[in-house]
C-alpha cells in the first residue's frame, strides 16, 4: 500500500481525524491568538470512546477531569500547552440525565468531533456588553465548576454562547482555581485553530470584533480544525 492509499483508508476509518503528511501543510495561528485559547471541546457520545480515539490519533492518554453535577455530563483532559487544553467531554452514565439538554449538542452526537472553544478573558459582564454594542451576542454569565478525582474544586464564570454554530468562542474566567492544562496529560501542542462555515464573513467579522485572529473560509458546514503536533506527528483534529 502507497502512502496515497494508506491516507485515504486512514480517512475512511475516521474521517473527522486526519494525520498531516509533512509538517510544512498547515499555516500555525498567530502566538496571539494561540495565547486566547483556553481549551477546545471534542464532544463524543462516550467517554471512553473519545479517550480512545485521541489516544490513537496523538499518543497521548486524556487525564480524567470530573463531573460536571446536574449538568450530566464527565470530562477527561489532554494539554495543549501551559494554559490551553483539549476536553473530552461526554455524558455522565453515573448521573441522571438532566432536565435540560446536555450542553455542545451531545445528546444528538452520533460521532464524536470538536463542536467549539473557549477563549480566555476576565471582567466577562463588561466583555459581554462591549461585545453586544458590537453585534456579538456572547450570552449570559454564568458560574461553573467540578471536583478533580484527587479532589481540588476548580470553579470559573463563562459566557453561554455557541454563536456561529460553535466557530465564535465562548470566554472563561478560571478565577483563582489552578488552570486545568496544568494536570492535564502533557505531550502534544496547539500549533494552529481555523475554521469553515457557510456563512463564512459573518463568523469572521464576529470573531475580528472580539479580537480573535482566526481564518474562516466558506464550506459546506460549520467545522473546527485545529492542527496539533504530538508524539504521532502533527494531525489535524475536526
Amino acid at each position: 500500500m502507497n502512502i496515497m492509499e494508506w491516507l485515504r483508508s486512514l480517512a475512511r476509518a475516521a474521517p473527522l481525524l486526519v494525520l498531516i503528511a509533512g509538517s510544512g501543510t498547515a499555516q500555525q495561528s498567530s502566538p496571539e491568538l494561540l495565547s486566547r485559547v483556553d481549551h477546545l471541546v471534542y464532544a463524543t457520545p462516550d467517554l471512553d470512546r473519545g479517550i480512545a480515539e485521541l489516544e490513537k490519533l496523538l499518543g497521548v492518554r486524556a487525564t480524567p477531569g470530573g463531573q460536571h453535577l446536574g449538568l450530566g455530563t464527565r470530562n477527561a483532559l489532554i494539554a495543549l500547552g501551559p494554559y490551553t487544553y483539549i476536553e473530552i467531554i461526554a455524558p455522565d452514565p453515573a448521573q441522571p440525565a438532566p432536565s435540560t439538554p446536555r450542553r455542545f449538542g451531545i445528546d444528538d452526537l452520533k460521532s464524536s468531533r470538536l463542536v467549539t472553544w473557549a477563549a480566555k478573558g476576565t471582567d466577562l459582564e463588561k466583555l459581554r456588553a462591549d461585545a453586544a454594542q458590537n453585534g456579538v451576542a456572547l450570552g449570559k454569565v454564568q458560574s461553573g465548576g467540578r471536583r478533580r478525582p484527587d479532589g481540588v474544586q476548580l470553579s470559573w464564570q463563562s459566557t453561554a454562547s455557541q454563536a456561529g454554530d460553535g466557530i465564535v468562542p465562548f470566554i472563561i474566567d478560571w478565577g483563582q482555581s489552578p488552570h486545568p492544562a496544568q494536570s492535564a496529560a502533557k505531550g502534544a501542542t496547539l500549533i494552529s485553530l481555523r475554521a469553515e462555515h457557510p456563512d463564512a464573513t459573518n463568523v469572521q467579522r464576529m470573531l475580528q470584533q472580539l479580537g480573535l485572529e482566526v481564518h474562516v473560509t466558506s464550506g459546506s458546514r460549520p467545522a473546527l480544525v485545529a492542527t496539533i503536533d504530538s508524539p504521532r506527528g502533527r494531525v489535524e483534529l475536526r
